[in-house]
């Protein structure tokens, strides 16, 4: 019982898929051509649409009367049914390759913007190591006029007493505290300037990767990337590839389906037509058992059959006495 029930849903489960298959493929089909051919959008969706139903209906016509129908017009059909397929594979390929350049589109303007924050970033990293450079002369030049006012020390010797006296030369510290004040000045300037920057920097720093991680883009690309970087081929050609693959196994398999939902009814209805003329067969016999069984004489319980005479004995053979002469 039960697997009369998987024979009889089987077919059904089969039509379901090709339906499913086929309705998902004209869709995507569809829908792809009116996105290649924007300015008439609605007719192309009734075209498309209508070319779609013809398709499974041929598929089906040609398995069914394949025998039977006339040759040129069963070669036409089945021209015309491998045109219909490579149709459909075209408006495939033009729904998932416009879905993919919608997403490359916004790739594109995040690296956009990322390149943006990074030629930003690359002027502040410029100016940075300008001033750094600056700021190590500064601190050098610092250092060398306080070495200048600790040493600044004049020796002459005294005409009248003929001593050595040390003492400072009042003027050249007086310039030297100068330059050392307009020195650390500016090296209090520096140092501001350079704190703007790496704060600067660190902003830009943090924008980059909020642009980055804060689209979806970067997580649906993610697997092109990394296959990117593991064949070493641009995304465009990866998603070429895959979208071929697709569109050879999507609508071939749509037709493969309708052609075996219609073999599967096929077998399921050779089969009812054949259950009946079996289950009179079996009538028959029944009914022909039962007849012998009718014609069989009965017999009384308890009541005993009398046993059936001998058969007769065989003839005896005369014994025929010959006389003797004397």
């Amino acid at each position: 019982m039960l697997k009369k029930l998987q024979e009889r849903i089987f077919p059904f489960v089969i039509a379901l898929s090709a339906l499913s298959v086929s309705a998902s493929a004209a869709f995507y089909s569809v829908t792809g051509l009116s996105k290649l051919f924007a300015g008439a959008s609605t007719e192309v969706l009734i075209m498309a649409g209508s070319l779609e139903v013809a398709k499974l209906v041929i598929a089906s016509l040609l398995y069914q009367y394949w025998d039977t129908i006339n040759k040129g017009l069963r070669a036409y059909l089945g021209v015309a049914c491998l045109v219909l397929i490579l149709i459909t594979s075209a408006g495939i390929y033009g729904f998932l390759s416009s879905a993919y350049q919608e997403t490359a589109a916004l790739a594109g303007n995040i690296d956009a913007q990322v390149a943006l924050v990074e030629t930003k970033r690359d002027n502040v990293k410029e100016q940075l190591a300008v001033y750094n450079e600056e700021k190590s002369s500064i601190n050098t030049a610092v250092a060398s006029l306080r070495d200048g006012l600790s040493n600044n020390v004049i020796q002459y010797k005294d005409p009248e007493t003929g001593e050595i006296i040390t003492t400072t030369s009042s003027s050249t510290r007086k310039a030297l505290e100068k330059q050392l004040d307009q020195a650390i000045e500016r090296q209090i300037q520096i140092n501001t300037r350079v704190d703007d920057l790496n704060q600067q920097l660190f902003e830009y720093e943090t924008e980059i990767v909020e642009i980055q991680t804060g689209s979806d883009v970067a997580s649906e690309l993610g697997p092109l990337k990394y296959l990117s970087g593991l064949t070493g081929l641009g995304m465009d050609k990866i998603i070429n590839y895959l979208l071929l693959i697709i569109i050879f196994v999507f609508d071939p398999l749509a037709i493969s389906l309708v052609v075996a939902a219609n073999f599967a009814f096929a077998q399921l209805r050779n089969k009812d037509e054949n259950e009946p003329n079996e289950a009179l067969k079996q009538a028959f016999e029944r009914h022909k058992e039962e007849v012998v069984k009718e014609e069989k004489p009965l017999e009384v319980y308890g009541e005993k059959n009398p046993p059936s005479p001998p058969p007769p004995p065989p003839p005896k053979k005369k014994r025929r006495f010959r006389m003797t002469p004397n």
